[in-house]
């Protein structure tokens, strides 16, 4: 049995990456995968301000503890009356400030009302101990541009920044910003400012990564840079362009590695494929993501077919796995289903203090093995000899496994537990369920 390697180009890439500073990257946060709760699995455009406390009150008194500390409202919290018939529409009603620069819906946030924008739902999740986020869309509100608004701090107005050319395929509200043009980074400094003010820790850029706009997404961290706020950046949708990971890696913090996550085995399966790929490119400050993880009650509030409320369509097993794998891959983790109502069982795949290490505090983390439906992850702990290695099954029946210790690098005597079930085992056959997965700890004795 052999280690499965990185192609030797992703190899280079990550030797460049390691010998490079990270001039832009605010190097002293995300120092490891960051950990939180997103809205849009459950609530997609229509999440209120009463959904975000709600879920906010659960992750202070359950999850806290684990390190789970984000809370992130995803999508449209600027727009209100769109339906799955009209959201793709040009032009879409969009709240704006006398800047061109979008501010809360009162009818989805009412707190926001009167000018104070999203600054007392951050300090209510700041009140609890944890950090507030925000998702927002690449570019320059259509309203902005037909009221012809100035950029804060200049002479210069929207219309004179846009590119009109350049708009996202799946949502219409906003176009491009030609950051060849005076004022092009001035507009980005104002929306940061603005976003300061308001406490934001988190902000999730979409359409950003597929196509790549390299410009703007300098333009967002220069802005964050000028803003003096410590704000993590992560980048979205996916897949991220994987031949370019110095520049993504030295002006986010995390980044897609594919289109939209949801509970289908088929994508779960694809992203053994995208882990195996990008993981030599995680590390301090910069995390390839997996997305978010679709657990728990999901699409409760929507009018697309595609989406109907559910509880997550994986099966216990598949749960198993999605966890294991983020977790071993070193994703950044974020919660897609709607925490008030996880039962037991989905509560303990997220408090399980030595699984959430091996993705906060493990190193070297990689794929070493694939044969037919057989997958082996490893992970190191540091200033140790111990290792975590997880045995994926993708296939459609159980399997008895018998791992080559030795060929792991793993010599000597070790005590071996199942993290899962917490018991120790005997690694000498092991059962995997189809779907499923072992996750076993050697510890040198």
């Amino acid at each position: 049995m052999k280690f499965r390697q990185p192609p030797l180009f992703f190899v280079i890439y990550f030797l460049s990456i390691a010998c490079t500073s990270h001039g832009n990257n605010n190097a002293d946060i995300a120092l490891t995968p960051p950990m939180g709760w997103n809205s849009y699995d459950c609530f997609g455009h229509l999440v209120t301000e009463a959904d975000v406390k709600a879920n906010a009150d659960y992750m202070a008194a359950h999850l806290k503890e684990y390190g789970w500390e984000y809370i992130v409202v995803d999508y449209l919290w600027y727009a209100e009356g769109l339906t799955s018939a009209n959201i793709r529409l040009e032009n879409p009603p969009q709240h704006i400030d006398e800047y061109g620069r979008l501010i809360p819906s009162p009818t989805l946030h009412p707190s926001s009302a009167n000018g104070r924008g999203f600054k007392p739902l951050a300090d209510y999740v700041h009140a609890k101990g944890l950090k507030f986020g925000i998702h927002i869309m690449r570019g320059i509100p259509y309203q902005a541009i037909e009221k012809n608004t100035p950029v804060k701090g200049t002479k210069v107005r929207a219309s004179e920044i846009a590119n009109r050319q350049d708009t996202c395929s799946w949502y219409q509200g906003l176009c491009g910003v030609d950051m060849t043009r005076p004022g092009a980074q001035e507009y980005y400094n104002s929306l940061l400012e603005l976003y300061a003010s308001w406490g934001v820790d988190f902000i999730k850029a979409d359409d950003m990564s597929s196509p790549y706009h390299a410009d703007e997404i300098e333009a967002i961290q220069r802005a964050i840079q000028h803003s003096g706020r410590k704000i993590i950046l992560s980048l979205s949708p996916g897949p991220t362009f994987i031949g370019n990971p110095r520049h993504v890696s030295t002006h986010a913090q995390m980044w897609r590695i594919s289109g939209d996550f949801w509970d289908e085995w088929s994508k779960l399966r694809h992203q053994f494929d995208l882990c195996w790929m990008w993981a030599p490119f995680t590390g301090l400050g910069h995390w390839p993501d997996a997305d978010m993880l679709p657990i728990g009650k999901l699409s409760i509030r929507t009018d697309n077919p595609e989406f109907t409320p559910r509880r997550s369509r994986f099966t216990p097993d598949e749960l198993k796995t999605m966890m294991t794998l983020w977790c071993m891959f070193r994703s950044p983790l974020m919660i897609g289903g709607n925490l008030p109502d996880m039962t037991p069982e989905e509560l303990s795949l997220l408090t399980n203090k030595e699984v959430i290490a091996i993705n906060q505090k493990t190193s070297n983390n990689r794929e070493i093995y694939r044969s037919e439906n057989v997958i082996v992850w490893c992970a190191e702990y540091p200033s140790s000899q111990d290792f975590a290695l997880a045995f994926f099954n993708t296939g459609e029946q159980e399997i008895r496994f018998r791992p080559e210790i030795s060929s792991y690098g793993l010599n000597g005597k070790f005590m071996t537990t199942n993290l899962w079930n917490k018991e120790a085992v005997s690694p000498e056959e092991i059962l995997i369920p189809p779907h499923g997965c072992v996750l076993l700890k050697f510890q040198k004795t």
